[in-house]
């Protein structure tokens, strides 16, 4: 059976022959995998452009990353580097735009291991926080890379708590300038990636002091480097931070500043200004300055982190049907890993929700561009909503991707540890995504606000001030409550309707008993803040399950849009089913809680769980290819699309530095050492 051209990109001698294990899978397809990678990329046309931009960039050797294992910290630096500047240069030949499909391409086929990722995210800062004069002076330097910029939020001592941060911009009227400056050794800013080595530019956020009153955070255009040699300006200490568990193409870095001056008009003024007097004019709300963070988590979702479980599944799920151990009967051949139960109960509900948080990503991404405009325009009313579903689907998706991915990896055994693999780079770098963008216990907590305001105002009495119509995201807190569940027999939990209201049911629950909780205090004379410190991991739990049903929910209505495809839809809604059932069945004391459900259902829900597997088995290869990640794109000895796996681990490792170099050790100690113990003999 041969391949498709698009997906096997390696050039192994290997790659022309298919293994016969894989290629069986691919015999027995019920779908068109085709289209339902259509359906994912969002139309043919854009899979017909995305795979126009991978034959661009895999056929360009500047942009391999087969080598990347062997590299040390500054080679893979340098090597980051070298990548992006050589997209810009295809970038700029080609007409590819900053916010084109084409670059956001060619960062997928790349795996985005390149340098200066936050030199864009910067850029989104200023277009979301800088005034339309601001952008037209900016940006440009930004496109053209004239200036080299990172975005510069985390401290030493503070990270997601961002009113915490130290730094400070003290407005002088007299000059008409801002004089930045890092009062504490808390207050260096640390971890901002391409701020070690590269950027000439850091958008600083700092604490307003104007007028001797501070204002809280903003943020601030701060030269750094020398546009002429590159070294540290006057009054600027800047460097590497050294060693960390992943990201060795970033510089991730530190940096100090001494009563740094920069020019009044260098303030992101899209929401607040400073006149030349001091005066200070507030033009948005208290919220409006996290935007560009909101903005960030948004696009992380699609772009960084559900791709990495996704990856993690086609390495483990392709490698699954290859290796053969032990046996299901005793007369039979070694069987194929995957076809062992236990081995589906560790890889398909990852498979189900690397789907699912596909479509809630997507969901998030349309509700954000409907937004978005309307708050640059300062109108405000979506962006509490928005707010909270991003910080509480970030914190859901990352939790989760983390979870699946370690999970993936272990699931391929001994071979799953090497780094020939691909696993442990995948779980090394989405292990960050539940830090960077936000803490998320810190995220889920800024959800719960929302969720308790939202249900303070469904039970405010009719014709209150309080009583208007609740966001989107919420609305199921007010519809009728299905009390307890009907479910009877195994065929009854593969009813969408009944688990998508299964889980609002438990939502709403634990959402009202978080606001009882946390009224109890209140009512009992405990300060406000005291209050909501006591009842945080009930607050925790509540909105954890909020965000569960809100991806069950998307999940339903995506396959709703499917009618007219009904042997995908098929497919899909097998792990939509298994997703949510997965979730009550992990969560099962929060459905017997209240009675809702019966140890009995629970039971019938697990026999309906078990028996979806074999199904999803059946199209497991084929649900991998149809995310259709390039063999280039995946770099992982297991998981290419030929499935020859041991050849190519085997061939992959002697391509070590180990194993073309000399040993030094021999000649300092290990031969000394035999020698010794030689003479002896």
């Amino acid at each position: 059976m041969g391949s498709p051209v698009h997906r096997v990109s390696m050039g192994d001698p290997w790659s022309r022959h298919m293994h016969p294990d894989i290629a069986s899978e691919r015999h027995k397809q019920s779908f068109d995998v085709e289209r339902l990678t259509n359906i994912l990329d969002g139309g043919a046309q854009n899979t017909a452009l995305r795979r126009k931009v991978e034959s661009i960039i895999h056929s360009d050797p500047e942009l391999s990353l087969k080598d990347n294992y062997f590299m040390t910290q500054n080679e893979r630096y340098e090597a980051g580097v070298q990548k992006k500047f050589r997209i810009q240069m295809l970038a700029r030949r080609l007409g590819w735009s900053e916010d084109s499909s084409e670059l956001r391409y060619a960062y997928r086929a790349l795996s985005g291991d390149l340098a200066l990722g936050l030199h864009h995210v910067s850029l989104k800062a200023l277009r979301s926080l800088g005034s339309e004069e601001q952008i037209a002076k900016w940006a440009p330097l930004w496109d053209k890379f004239q200036i080299i910029s990172t975005y510069a939020q985390t401290e030493l001592g503070h990270g997601t708590y961002v009113q915490g941060l130290e730094t400070e911009a003290t407005y002088s009227a007299a000059t008409q300038e801002f004089v930045m400056h890092s009062p504490t050794i808390t207050a260096t800013k640390w971890w901002p990636g391409d701020l070690g080595r590269t950027a000439t530019h850091a958008l600083v956020l700092a604490q307003l002091i104007c007028s001797g009153a501070r204002q809280g955070m903003h943020a601030f255009i701060v030269p750094i480097r020398s546009l002429q040699d590159h070294s540290p300006l006057p009054g600027i200490t800047v460097g590497d931070i050294g060693p960390k568990m992943g990201f060795e193409w970033t510089d991730n870095g530190f940096l100090r500043l001494d009563h740094v001056r920069i020019p009044r008009e260098n303030m992101l003024n899209r929401f607040a200004q400073v006149l030349p007097d001091g005066t200070y004019v507030k033009l948005g709300t208290a919220q409006s300055n996290y935007l560009s963070m909101v903005v960030t988590r948004v696009q992380l979702l699609l772009s960084e982190i559900t791709p990495l479980l996704q990856k993690a599944c086609v390495i483990a799920v392709r490698y699954s049907v290859v290796r053969r151990q032990s046996q299901l009967r005793p007369s039979d051949p070694e069987a194929k890993v995957l076809d062992f139960q236990t081995q589906q109960q560790k890889l398909f509900p990852q498979l189900a929700m690397a789907y699912a948080f596909h479509f809630l990503a997507s969901g998030l991404l349309e509700f954000f561009h409907h937004s978005y405009e309307a708050i640059l325009s300062r109108d405000f009313s979506l962006l509490p909503e928005l707010h909270a579903l991003s910080s509480g689907l970030k914190a859901m998706v990352s939790d989760f991707c983390t979870q699946g991915t370690e999970l993936c990896r272990r699931a391929c055994g001994g071979h799953g540890y090497s780094q020939l693999s691909g696993l442990p780079s995948l779980v090394i770098r989405v292990t960050a995504s539940c830090t960077y963008e936000g803490d998320n216990t810190v995220l889920y907590l800024q959800m719960a606000r929302f969720l308790v305001k939202s249900y303070l105002q469904s039970q405010a009495p009719p014709g209150s001030t309080s009583e208007r119509p609740l966001p989107q995201s919420v609305a199921y807190l007010t519809a009728p409550d299905l009390a307890r569940c009907p479910a009877q027999r195994a065929a009854d939990f593969l009813h969408p309707e009944l688990y998508t209201r299964a889980w609002a049911h438990v939502a709403v629950r634990l959402i009202k008993d978080s606001v009882h909780h946390l009224q109890t205090l209140l009512q009992s004379g405990a300060d406000r803040h005291d209050a909501w410190n006591k009842t945080t991991v009930i607050h925790l739990q509540a909105t954890k399950a909020h965000c569960y049903y809100v991806t069950v929910k998307s999940f339903t209505e995506a396959l709703e849009k499917l009618e007219k495809e009904p042997a995908v839809r098929q497919v899909l809604k097998r792990l939509c089913d298994l997703f949510a059932l997965h979730g009550i069945l992990s969560n099962a004391g929060d459905f017997l809680h209240d009675g809702f459900m019966s140890g009995a259902q629970v039971d019938v829900a697990r026999t309906a769980y078990l028996d979806l597997l074999p199904f999803i088995r059946k199209d497991a290869i084929a649900l991998t290819d149809a995310f259709d990640f390039t063999d280039q794109c995946l770099n992982s000895a297991l998981g290419c699309y030929d499935g020859n796996v041991y050849e190519r681990l085997f061939h992959w490792a002697q391509k070590s530095p180990t194993n073309t170099q000399g040993n030094p050790a021999y000649e300092k100690y290990l031969k000394p050492l035999l020698q010794s113990w030689r003479s002896k003999l």
